[in-house]
């Protein structure tokens, strides 16, 4: 049988954290070893150390050999399998999080495009054995949480040097995307659509109208209904408050915040949170 090395991060508490390492592993596949199809409910990044092997995705397919790397996005059908003559020997990590989407879209991670190169990058090629090495720390999930933040960085370094030959400017879904990061990443924070707006670089009126033409509605309420969704998340933890609740989600005044709710989600926090 293959050789599988596979640790739980046990330390890290089950806090709604921007990023949580669930586990990691590495394998050494034998000829024509394979996974799936099969769903995740995680984000799970591979990094093939040597070896080759397929990786399908949906309706994609993807040719992988050493210094090459794919990520299994959460809910999505996939199945990999190593080569008959060359199997691969691959590391993985797995996470989620609140910002985890907003990273693998810097990281030019979607599901039309879930590969990424990184031939020359030590750190690639580390991260599991760091990882196992601070796993029997006292700090270990502190350690192992750097290092996942690094190994993001890492990807999203990548991405950033092989775009930047091209000097084309980004499409109109290309700036829709990053604006829904933004929002991703800040909704917790009193930004306005300005802020947004400077942040791709777009006059705020062209902006959302771009939102407008591809969701049927501005980018405004596209930010205040993010923010109730993720307000119904927050309601199932019984610890939180509905100030608590307000505040996490970018609103000071819990009455304003309460009214919003109602406005998108038709039922009060309280009575929501009741049922």
């Amino acid at each position: 049988m293959s050789r599988i090395n596979v640790t739980i991060n046990s330390a890290m508490p089950p806090d709604r954290l921007d990023l949580n390492l669930i586990f990691f592993g590495k394998e050494e596949c034998l000829p024509n070893h394979s996974w799936g199809p099969g769903v995740r409910d995680t984000y799970i990044l591979h990094h093939v150390h040597s070896g080759c092997g397929v990786f399908h995705s949906g309706n994609h397919s993807y040719s992988l050999s050493a210094g090459q790397g794919f990520l299994i996005e959460p809910g999505t059908i996939v199945h990999y399998e190593a080569d008959e003559l060359d199997p691969w020997t691959y590391s993985w990590v797995a996470f989620h999080g609140l910002s985890a989407k907003s990273f693998m879209r810097r990281a030019q991670l979607e599901a039309s495009q879930l590969i990424y190169d990184a031939p020359h990058n030590p750190y690639f090629e580390s991260f599991y054995d760091d990882l196992l090495a601070v796993h029997a720390e006292r700090s270990s999930d502190v350690l192992s949480q750097s290092i996942l933040y690094r190994l993001i960085a890492e990807l999203i370094s990548c991405s950033e040097t092989s775009l930047e030959p091209s000097k084309s400017s980004p499409s109109r879904d290309a700036y829709i995307q990053q604006a829904i990061g933004f929002i991703e990443s800040n909704y917790s924070q009193k930004i306005t659509i300005q802020d947004i707006a400077a942040f791709v670089g777009l006059d705020r009126t062209y902006l959302s109208s771009l939102f407008k033409a591809k969701y049927g509605s501005s980018l405004q309420s596209f930010l205040v209904e993010y923010r109730m969704n993720r307000a119904t998340e927050l309601l199932a933890n019984p610890a939180l408050s509905i100030s608590d609740i307000s505040r996490s989600v970018g609103y000071t005044d819990p009455f304003i915040f309460s009214k919003m709710f109602k406005k998108i989600i038709g039922q009060s926090p309280k009575y929501f949170r009741g049922k």
